[in-house]
Parts: C-alpha cells; structure tokens; sequence
C-alpha cells in the first residue's frame, strides 16, 4: 500500500495554473478576483509560483502585468540560459488562448490541490512522528499539533468575507428586526435567566465578545456555571421542538482552571441544593442524596460539552469549537480563564500575548457566529482603593480587551472585603464599641447573600450595576427579586 502511494503523482494542474497567470497578463483586473486567496506557495511549478509573486510585486507598486516587465523582473540574479528559459515560458503565456471569465476557478481549484498536497504530507509527517518516540513530547502533543496543522490546513484559500453593499445590509437588519418582532416577548440573543440582565442587553448575541472580570472569591466561575446551566437548559428545550437536528445548539465549556467533576460538582450542588463541602467530604443525609440523583437524572441529556485541557491555545479551542459546532451544533462558548489560556508563542511581552489573545477570540465569536463568554483577572491595585468596586481599567494585562470586548462586566461582592470582626479603637466606651459592632455584624448579614453585576461596557446599550442573589454554600447566582420573593411566601 506504501508502495502505491509513493509512485501516484501528487494532485496538480500545471495547465489550470497557466491558464490562471495568462489571464493575469491579459487583463490586469483579472488579479484582483485572486489576490485575496491565492498565495505563490499554492502553485506547484516553481516557475509559476515566482511569476504569480512578480504579479503581486508589480500590483502592488502600481506597475503593468506585461511581458516586458515580467522578463525584466524575472531576469534578476539568473543566468542567460536560466533567463532565455523563463523568457520562453512568459512569450508562451502572453499568447495563450484564454479567457479571464474562469479565473476565481482556476484559482479555486489551484488552492483546492495545494490542500490535497499538504494533506498527503501531513500524513507522511503523522506516521513518521507517531512512529518516533520522544520523551519530551508525547502523543497526545503530536496529536494537538496536527489537529493544529489540519486547521491550519483548512484555512488555506478562504474567500468568504469581503464588501458588502449598503442595500444587502439594510436587508439583513431588517430581517433581524422582523424576527424579533415576530418573537415579541422572546429574546433575541441567548437567555441567561438573570432577568435584569437580559433586559438590558437582550440576551447573548451571536458574534458577541463578552468578558465577565472578577478579583478571587467575586464567584466569576460561579455565575458562569449557572449562566451555562440556564443556556444549556434553553437548548435543551429548542432542540427538542426542532425537526432538522442541524439547527441544535450546545454549549461548550473550557474549565482551564478547574476538572470537570469539580465544575461537576458544583453545578450538582447548585442545582440540588446541598452543600458543596457535605459532598466533597460524605457527610449526606438521604434527602440530600436523593436530591443529588433526581438532579442528575434530569440533567443527564443537557446539551453541555466540558473541556478541561490545561493550556490550550485559541487555535486548539477554536478547533474543538468547530468540530463540536459541526457534529452536535453550538450556540454558547464559556472559556475559563484568560490568563490561562496559552499564547503558542514566545514572548516577554505579556500584554501583547493577551491583546493578541482576545483578538483572535472575537474573530472566533464572528466565525462560529455565537456568544463568547471569556472570564478574566483583575489587578490587586483594586484592593488597594477605598472604593473596591472594579473599573474597566482594573483588567488585568488589560492591552485590548476593553476594545476587543462588545461587553464587560464584573462581578463585586461587598459583603467579601468587610472585616469578619471589629477591633476597640482606642478611647472608645463599651457602649460605643457594642453599637458600632451590632451595626458591622447587622451590615454583614444583609450584605453575605448580596452581589453586584457591574456593566462596564455594552456596546449595544445602556451600562448598570445589576444586583443578585447569592449563596457560597451552592455557588449559586439568582434574581434577588425572586429570591426576596419565596422569604416572603
């Protein structure tokens, strides 16, 4: 079978790809139908991918695509036998026969067996690598780089995009607007069930970039665990109700912090209502286990992948994004955390890793077409304020992410940094003392189940500080209304 496949001709075309660089000389706009996809380094004869870089070249300097310039150029740094050969081939391609109407296909087709080629030798590569053994590099590292390479791959030659008349837009944003008229009452992005929230941004929508921030202990992974839940659980319900298993949504949730039983875990806790510790440890009564098993049950089919692989890059997340979008759908990717997450690259430049970070982050929102929700760090000046309350300028390694991100919020617990006790400053009467106590303690207590969502940035809208609902002992976030609510009932 080796044997068969080293003597099969590797996929090319040398006629398409004269074809496609007579046009050029013929008619110079015939370039631009190209230019965007194709690169010299898709081109199988090496005389053709030169001659395709002196068009770009001479393109770019504003110069004629024309025999004369091409000998000229072409001619540099050869020897006459070499220039007389290339002169032969450029006369040979000035009096082709072709037409320029065909051109984006035979470029099409050019990038389509450039791919085949590095297909063929990226599987030279997997069977050579797979068969040396490396102890500084395992297989599950050769199988992440290839799945890198395969993406990679699979970019070459994309030509979606470009400029849009002003009429197809308008078009478009009509058709959202109809839409949500139609669904009056529904929101329009993805539900997170903190109904404040919701009202105010309209749910998560698509292409959305959103960075919820935090200091340690605020409950960033706790609100994003219950917002997945609630989103996990909308699917769940529109994906039984659709007909084509194509239009079904999941979520996906990169734990780069925590295992996924831990995320597990909580989410049980959460959703059962039962002490997190009294689980870890196996202190259970049986409602309470009974409680844990009835959740699970119910949860078991939720439309919720978990990704706990420690330092992933973007592009092995947007991979994973991808594949699952393709084989299950996708509607929501929560990734915990930023710093985390690793940039593949060298560099001692950290803002810039993390600018580049989130950069390619909103281009995965815009080219999977959902909401990404990225959980940052914030910088320990804010511990330093009176005021502890975070602002966009608290993003830790900040660099770009308040301009990449289309939404920044930041969860804040006041209730965190009170003092657990109170020390007798000097001078002060018993009285004095025992009142200023009873007020801290009574602050304490109204403030332990309280936080606040501050919208820092909402590019589609008004910003607001949100207040919810909270218990550490569920890791759970709810509407504080409806909590105020069952304590009266």
């Amino acid at each position: 079978m080796k044997q068969e496949l080293e003597i099969r001709q590797k996929p090319s075309s040398i006629d398409i790809e004269q074809a496609l660089l007579s046009a050029l000389i013929i008619n110079r706009n015939a370039l631009e139908k190209v230019s965007e996809f194709l690169k010299p380094e898709h081109f199988f004869d090496p005389f053709n991918a030169e001659f395709f870089n002196a068009c770009l070249t001479l393109s770019k300097s504003n110069r004629d695509i024309n025999p004369t310039i091409l000998k000229e150029y072409l001619a540099k740094g050869g020897s006459d036998e070499e220039n007389k050969e290339k002169e032969a081939k450029i006369n040979a391609l000035a009096f082709s026969d072709v037409s320029i109407v065909n051109v984006t296909d035979y470029g099409k087709q050019i990038v389509d067996r450039y791919i085949r080629r590095a297909l063929i030798e990226l599987g030279y590569d997997i069977v050579n690598d797979a068969y040396t053994i490396d102890i500084e590099r395992d297989a599950t590292d050769q199988a992440r780089e290839i799945e890198e390479k395969l993406f990679k791959i699979s970019n070459e030659g994309q030509i979606e995009g470009g400029l849009k008349s002003f009429s197809l837009s308008l078009s478009g944003a009509i058709e959202t607007i109809a839409k949500a008229r139609q669904n009056a009452g529904k929101l329009p992005g993805v539900p997170t069930k903190i109904t404040k929230l919701d009202n105010l941004v309209g749910g998560l929508h698509n292409s959305d970039l959103i960075i919820l921030a935090g200091r340690p202990g605020m409950g960033k992974t706790a609100f994003t665990t219950c917002v997945g839940i609630n989103a996990a659980m909308a699917f769940r319900e529109d994906n039984e109700k659709n007909t084509n298993k194509k239009d079904n949504k999941t979520v996906a949730f990169f734990s780069l912090e925590m295992s996924a039983e831990q995320l597990a875990s909580r989410i049980i806790s959460t959703q059962a209502q039962v002490n997190n510790r009294d689980m870890r440890t196996g202190y259970l009564k049986q409602d309470d286990f009974n409680k844990i098993m009835n959740v699970v049950e119910w949860m078991d089919n939720l439309p919720l992948y978990i990704d706990d692989t420690p330092g992933l890059t973007v592009n092995a997340i947007r991979t994973r994004c991808r594949r699952l979008k393709r084989d299950k759908g996708l509607g929501l990717i929560i990734i915990d955390y930023l710093q985390l997450i690793e940039s593949g690259k060298k560099s001692e430049n950290r803002v810039q890793e993390i600018s580049e970070m989130t950069r390619n982050l909103k281009i995965l929102a815009k080219e999977i077409n959902v909401p990404v929700i990225v959980l940052s760090q914030l910088n320990r000046g804010v511990e330093a304020r009176d005021d502890k309350r975070p602002q966009l300028s608290d993003l830790r390694e900040s660099g770009s992410i308040e301009q990449d991100a289309d939404i920044v919020m930041a969860v804040y617990r006041e209730w965190y940094y009170l003092p657990r006790e109170l020390v007798k400053k000097v001078g002060e009467t018993d009285e004095k003392f025992n009142s200023r106590l009873a007020s801290h303690e009574q602050r304490r207590a109204e403030l332990e189940k309280i936080a606040e969502l501050l919208i820092l940035k909402n590019r589609h809208g008004p910003t607001d500080d949100i207040k919810l609902f909270f218990d550490g002992a569920f890791a759970q976030f709810a509407n504080l209304d409806e909590k105020n609510e069952e304590k009266k009932q």
